[in-house]
Order: C-alpha cells, then sequence, then structure tokens
C-alpha cells in the first residue's frame, strides 16, 4: 500500500504543479490581452484624433479656396479694368 500512496502522491503533487503553470500561464496571457486592448483603445483615439485633424483642415482647404476664388475674381477684374484703361487712353 504505501508503494501505491506515494505512486498517487506523486501524481497528485504533478497535478497540481501542472495546474500551477496552468494557472500562471492563463495570467500571463490574461496581462498580454489587457495590454492589447489597451493599444487598440489608444490606437482607437489617436484614429478618431487623426479623422478629426483631417476634418479640419479639409474645412480650412474648402475656406482658402473659396478665398483663392474670390481673389482670382478680383484680379481679373483688376487687369481688365487696367486693359479696359489702357485701350481708352491709345
Amino acid at each position: 500500500m504505501d508503494e501505491q500512496e506515494s505512486q498517487l502522491e506523486a501524481i497528485v503533487q504533478q497535478i497540481g504543479e501542472a495546474v500551477l503553470a496552468t494557472v500562471e500561464t492563463v495570467d500571463r496571457l490574461s496581462e498580454r490581452v489587457d495590454s492589447l486592448a489597451n493599444q487598440v483603445q489608444q490606437q482607437g483615439y489617436q484614429l478618431f484624433a487623426l479623422s478629426d485633424t483631417v476634418q479640419t483642415l479639409a474645412e480650412v482647404q474648402e475656406e482658402s479656396l473659396k478665398r483663392l476664388d474670390r481673389l482670382t475674381d478680383n484680379l481679373e477684374r483688376l487687369v481688365n479694368a487696367f486693359e479696359q484703361s489702357d485701350e481708352g487712353s491709345t
């Protein structure tokens, strides 16, 4: 009986060690998953900020183009006025 008890004890000890190793592995995996989740969340925030910045840039560019169109129109009127002035003086 002593030998069987000894073998059972050794088996139980091995099972216990395997369970402890598994728990440690699961804990490490859990930490890594948490870390990855945090990174994904941060990247989500960064993408949102980038999207907002691109939207603002597009709005600013649109306003700049409108101003450039107005400037072009004014310059064309100015050139036309000079041309008409030159034609009238010749």
